[in-house]
């Protein structure tokens, strides 16, 4: 079994930044991806960064130059510095984590969310 315990949400003023963090633990084999997706009310989850274990990163067109997605592979965490923060960031946050079992399968985890909200 895999958790992911997510923290670091929580209610700022736009412009404000906020980090979020995600700890993995339990029977984690090895990890080959982890990010995060959003989900405001009424929409759909969406990437907002991810990274792999080449050093590869992708973000969100909307999140660009203003988040940033970072790991601590010893701790099996995963962190979200957001910056510069907006209104329309408001969302639940969610970890996801990518792990390849020693079958070779892999699986994605999700932790349980962490709610963002800004204020204008």
């Amino acid at each position: 079994q895999v958790q992911l315990v997510e923290s670091g949400g929580g209610l700022v003023q736009a412009g404000g930044s906020l980090s979020l963090s995600c700890a993995a633990s339990g029977s984690i084999f090895s990890i080959i991806a982890m990010g995060w997706y959003r989900q405001a009310p009424g929409k759909q989850r969406e990437l907002v960064a991810d990274g792999n274990n080449g050093g590869s990163t992708r973000y969100a067109d909307s999140v660009k130059g203003r988040f940033t997605i970072s790991r601590d592979n010893a701790k099996n965490t995963v962190y979200l510095q957001m910056s510069s923060l907006k209104p329309e960031d408001t969302a639940v946050y969610y970890c996801t984590i990518r792990a390849v079992h020693p079958t070779g399968a892999a699986y994605d985890y999700w932790g349980q969310g962490t709610q963002v909200t800004i204020s204008s």
